[in-house]
């Protein structure tokens, strides 16, 4: 290596109020001065002439000046010099060249001949006729010909019409244009083993006066940077693709199909059996042999023919195989089709040693799926028909992927765990087996929504009530998740215990609205605070007079459908819902003939997706007209018509109810004078009709009952007071009266001469109660019938 003249050009340093404080020995060959006579001197004295603005220009400038500058030689001459200028801080580095001395040195154009000749840069030059004429040495060695094997030849001659045409196209454009043109293109040319990618330059070749004789072509080998480039595409085209859903099966496969082909041939997911499992998964590598189920898998070919094992099977993988060795490392691995662990492998499983040498499978590349420090399984990329072997870059960018994806699928398992929670807590607090009551026929339907939503609050209940009354319930909780599940089963306690005090729907509904309130506060904080919200719709419907009282808190009317008529949705006043607090309910009174249709129902099965509230009623009008053999067709028919097949946005409870008379052979009913004697003939009136009823044997047990309940009335209440017995599917006995004063049980004491007719009376009866009417109260008592199985419920 020759020695690099330090003194090859004039260098000189300048301080901001222009001081000389450098001057090399190159500045001294120029103008003769040595250091000791310049440094610290004004430059101002060098200058051979004034230069006015020049200094002003100079300043002006952020980081570099050049110009010409006459400076004076120490011998008195004058001296021309052509001057770069670089800005250094508050000072200038000035740079002036020297005029070579040396007499053996190169000419220019030797220079430019071995520049040509021995360019790293492959180039070559084309005539008008796009002919080959010039190729330096490294395009030679590219295409893999001698120069001159390819002079006279076309590009579509060297590299085949298909390949070449958009470049000779290029070129033509040169040739007719004189502009400079760039493209870049990813070949593999006959010169190399693997594909390149190039950035080409085409450049016109000009005479003095502009007619263009040539194209000379320049390339430069982008390989690294093209590649570097595909893989961030790659990796924003993974963030995007990679987890549009929360379904695991889905997030693999997506993980597979971004892969394919523009990293790996055919890739597989395979994931940990028990992922699926409730039990959490333990943390670090794990040890083989190891059980994984096939998620995904995606090929470059249709089909995936490459697959040994089928979606969705479950396959041991011994220790000598890539799938358990990188999962017991815990690192990504590397292998070679002739790797000791593929050979051991594929000998323990011929198939896949066939598909080995079917496809030529030359390179194989395993990562763990981890996330969280929780191993969940692995990917392996293969490659077959892709010339080349997986590189350390190709690894950085599979785990890059893999880790992305593998956050995905933690995320898909922990709430697909979160929703099965949700969903199991809300189906054990709906009714396990709805109630049949003799009032109405019913049948119903909870659909959750989903799969990739919580669970949500939707509810539906059927309550028997006395006097062969009937209760139908249908609420939903705002929000989703183990929390409104949990929410919900706290309102249907609520509801059902309410239901038993015999509440009317209004009053029922404000006792909800304060619970309500109350659960919010409880939330704690102010952030959640207020957050729990419901709505509900109560509905009280008699056999006996076919009346239903119903009222609605925030929640959608229901439709009704009598024998023969159209569809129609109740016009009842629909009140604030459950939680605003303040606000008063309203209730709606309806008569119904037998065999009417209740539809209740939640906003779930109405609107979502692409559908509006008032195009879902006329769906559902449309669905309950349609002619069913039972209710449960009509309840399947309603879900056809208006719930997607692949999944509902919300939650969704149905509610049907047919109603059914009493028949009036089955009531009777006596007003009582408020006269002590007149209980004798309630007594007499009862046993009648008993008798009438064939229940002889509930005489005795229903007189005592009638006495106790008829004297009490006397005695106690106002007014007019009625008798009423009802043959159901128990005998129930009613005393009504004027008075709202409501009895209680209390336990006579030994000389105590009343006090024990409402304990007789319980004891003599299944259940007992009272509940407030309009005009005062009603006194109930329920008694089984003669022969009839034990109540369970």
């Amino acid at each position: 290596m020759g020695y690099v003249d330090e003194a090859g050009a004039a260098r000189v340093t300048v301080s901001g109020d222009a001081t000389v404080t450098g001057w090399n020995d190159g500045a001294r060959r120029l103008l003769g001065y040595p250091p000791s006579e310049v440094v610290g001197r004004s430059a101002a004295a060098l200058l051979a002439e004034p230069v006015d603005g020049v200094v002003e220009r100079a300043r002006a400038v952020r980081m570099r000046w050049r110009g010409t500058l006459a400076v004076r030689h120490r011998d008195g001459h004058r001296v021309k010099v052509a001057l770069l200028a670089h800005r250094t801080g508050d000072g200038w580095l000035l740079v002036a060249p020297l005029p070579s001395d040396d007499t053996a040195a190169p000419s220019e154009a030797t220079l430019l001949t071995w520049a040509y000749a021995q360019s790293p840069c492959p180039m070559a030059i084309y005539d008008t006729e796009l002919r080959l004429r010039k190729v330096n040495a490294e395009m030679a060695r590219v295409i893999g010909l001698p120069e001159g094997d390819l002079q006279g030849l076309r590009l579509a001659d060297i590299a085949g019409k298909l390949r070449s045409e958009g470049l000779e196209a290029l070129m033509r454009h040169v040739l007719r244009t004189g502009e400079r043109r760039h493209m870049e293109t990813y070949p593999r040319t006959g010169g190399e083993e693997r594909d390149h990618a190039w950035s080409a330059h085409f450049a016109p070749l000009k005479t003095k006066d502009g007619q263009v004789h040539g194209v000379c072509l320049a390339a430069h080998d982008i390989t690294e940077q093209y590649r570097a480039r595909q893989r961030l595409l790659l990796l924003s085209e993974a963030s995007v693709r990679i987890g549009s859903t929360l379904d695991i099966t889905r997030t693999a496969q997506e993980l597979a199909e971004v892969c394919v082909p523009r990293l790996a041939d055919f890739v597989t997911v395979d994931l940990l059996d028990r992922l699926d499992q409730d039990e959490e998964l333990p943390p670090g590598p794990l040890t083989g042999p190891i059980v994984l189920r096939r998620a995904a898998h995606q090929s470059v070919y249709e089909g995936a023919p490459e697959a040994a094992i089928e979606l969705g099977k479950v396959d041991t993988y011994p220790e000598v195989s890539p799938m358990a060795e990188c999962l017991v490392a815990g690192r990504p691995i590397i292998y070679a089709a002739d790797d000791p662990v593929i050979t051991a492998w594929t000998a323990l499983k011929p198939a896949r040693g066939a598909k080995l040498r079917e496809f030529g499978i030359h390179s194989y590349m395993s990562v763990p799926i981890r996330a969280r420090g929780t191993t969940l399984g692995v990917a392996v990329f293969i490659r077959h028909r892709r010339l080349g072997p997986f590189t350390q870059d190709d690894v950085l960018l599979a785990e890059e992927i893999t880790t992305r994806a593998a956050v995905c699928v933690d995320n898909a398992r922990r709430f697909t765990r979160e929703r099965d929670t949700a969903l199991s807590l809300q189906r054990s607090l709906l009714p396990q087996a709805v109630l049949r009551p003799s009032a109405v026929e019913v049948a119903s339907r909870y659909l959750p929504a989903g799969p990739y939503t919580a669970a949500g609050g939707d509810w539906f209940d059927v309550i028997p009530l006395s006097g062969a009354r009937v209760a139908l319930v249908v609420g939903d909780v705002v929000g989703h998740g183990i929390q409104a599940s949990a929410t919900m089963g706290r309102l249907r306690t609520a509801v059902r215990t309410l239901a038993d005090v015999d509440l009317p729907p209004d009053e029922l509904l404000t006792h909800l609205d304060d619970l309500v309130i109350h659960l919010s506060a409880e939330a704690g904080d102010e952030e959640t605070a207020g957050d729990v919200g419901a709505t509900c719709l109560y509905a009280i419907y008699d056999p006996v007079t076919h009346h239903c009282a119903m009222a609605a808190a925030g929640h959608p009317a229901p439709a009704v459908v009598t024998p023969g008529g159209p569809v129609e949705f109740a016009t009842l006043p629909v009140g604030p819902p459950l939680g605003v607090g303040g606000l008063p309910f309203e209730v709606m009174d309806l008569e119904l003939p037998e065999d009417t249709v209740l539809a209740l129902y939640t906003n779930g099965l109405l609107g979502g997706w692409d559908r509006d509230v008032d195009e879902g009623r006329v769906l559902l009008a449309d669905a309950l007209t349609r002619p069913a053999a039972s209710l449960e067709g009509t309840c399947d028919a309603v879900l056809r018509a208006l719930l997607p097949e692949h999944g509902v946005l919300d939650d969704v409870a149905l509610l049907l109810a047919r109603t059914h008379a009493l028949d009036a052979a089955h009531v009777a009913t006596w007003d009582v004078p408020a006269d002590p004697a007149c209980v004798a003939r309630s007594r007499r009136d009862v046993t009648e009709r008993l008798t009438d009823w064939g229940l002889d044997d509930a005489v005795f047990t229903t007189e005592l009952v009638v006495s106790e309940l008829v004297t009490n009335a006397i005695r106690h209440a106002l007014p007019p007071i009625q008798l009423r017995l009802i043959h159901d599917h128990s005998l129930i006995c009613e005393v009504s009266d004027a008075s709202n004063t409501a009895p209680h049980l209390r336990r006579a004491r030994t000389f105590d001469e009343g006090g024990r007719g409402l304990l007789l009376v319980a004891q003599l009866s299944r259940r007992w109660g009272s509940r407030q009417t309009a005009d005062g109260k009603t006194i109930w008592a329920e008694q089984p019938l003669p022969g009839a199985p034990p109540d369970l419920g």
